[in-house]
């Protein structure tokens, strides 16, 4: 380290001189703001798609600014031509006027679809900045490849968020997802997280503005939630279709997830299998008069194993039921539950023939 003396009173005081800070465009990464303008105005799908096409297996950045895109943005899934895309916390992907596009404004794995966990480039990440979906776009999907991760992003007023279809080995994607904020756009039908494949885990995520938090379809099992927090904030005339989760598949865990003034906090499809739920919450954070308030529903038997879950009914001017089963049987419990029974009604029982332990009540 270089260092300066001064002297001052007699006494020598050693200061180290500033240590200069490799800049991304200097550290040997690609960086799209020498290919592009930044500041919004032009369309500059191809030319980030030229950038990710010329440079396989490097990492290329996105320093702050915003990026209007037209179409999706495609990476392969070959680890051979494969990219890790890195954008600043203040760089915006943006979804250009009349955008009508029906896929992912960013597709990972959208190009050269591969199966492959041992070519160095077979691993890598969208990391960082905000995604941008004018209202109309859907965020980020991941098409192809293996052990995808998608890290630190903000997703705004986006039709769907993220979307993980299904996996290239024998339909697991083996994606981990984190530290993800979603913002839809308010409409009917929106989704925060859909996922149709198998063996993902996703964590720390907190999503808004949508009718649906979290979906699994039929094909997506052995999936791992932990501490995802869904929110109602869209219109009334959609309460009634809401739901935190919805579940279709088999053999799902959720640790600690959090499903916040949805109509139904977990609603699990005839088609869904064993699930696991451990120290979840439903709540709601004002009655909502005429309305039902549900916090797990199945429309076939329960083989969902609950466990220390909070149910934190709000009055009693909604219709409050703490388990609605389509068909008595099956294998699941609900054990030592958290609930204010005072908010019960006298005909909500059918829990009960599912209680192990007891209610624990304030």
């Amino acid at each position: 380290m270089k260092t300066s003396t001064i002297f001052a009173l007699g006494v020598a005081s050693v200061i180290a001189a500033p240590v200069a800070v490799a800049l991304p465009s200097t550290a040997g990464v690609v960086s799209v703001a020498d290919f592009m303008p930044t500041d919004g105005k032009a369309d500059v799908a191809d030319a980030i798609q030229r950038v990710i096409d010329a440079h396989p297996n490097r990492t290329i950045w996105f320093p702050d600014g915003t990026y209007l895109v037209s179409r999706p943005i495609c990476t392969p899934a070959d680890p051979r031509r494969s990219v890790d895309l890195r954008l600043s916390n203040y760089a915006v992907l943006k979804a250009a006027p009349g955008w009508t596009n029906t896929e992912a404004m960013v597709r990972l794995g959208g190009i050269h679809p591969a199966n492959n966990i041992r070519l160095v480039g077979s691993c890598y990440s969208f990391t960082g900045g905000v995604i941008d979906g004018s209202g109309v776009a859907k965020g980020i999907s991941i098409d192809s490849g293996r052990e995808t991760k998608v890290r630190d992003v903000s997703m705004k007023f986006v039709s769907l968020g993220l979307h993980i279809k299904k996996g290239a080995n024998n339909n697991s994607s083996d994606c981990d997802i984190s530290d993800v904020n979603i913002v839809g756009n308010r409409g009917k039908g929106s989704i925060g997280v859909l996922i149709d494949a198998c063996d993902n885990t996703l964590a720390n995520m907190r999503i808004a503005d949508v009718q649906i938090g979290v979906k699994l379809t039929r094909s997506a099992g052995g999936n791992l939630m932990r501490n995802l927090h869904p929110l109602y904030t869209n219109p009334m005339d959609q309460y009634d279709g809401s739901a935190g989760f919805v579940d279709d598949a088999f053999n799902n865990s959720y640790d600690r997830c959090y499903s916040d003034h949805f109509s139904t906090g977990f609603l699990f499809g005839s088609t869904a299998g064993t699930t696991v739920m451990d120290a979840c919450i439903v709540f709601w954070y004002a009655p909502s008069k005429g309305h039902r308030h549900t916090a797990i529903k199945c429309a076939g038997k329960l083989r969902v194993q609950i466990a220390n879950m909070q149910i934190g009914f709000r009055g009693t001017e909604a219709i409050n039921t703490v388990l609605d089963i389509g068909e008595k049987g099956g294998s699941g419990y609900l054990r030592d539950p958290r609930i204010n029974a005072r908010l019960l009604r006298k005909d909500d029982t059918a829990y009960r023939d599912y209680l192990r332990g007891v209610i624990h009540s304030p």
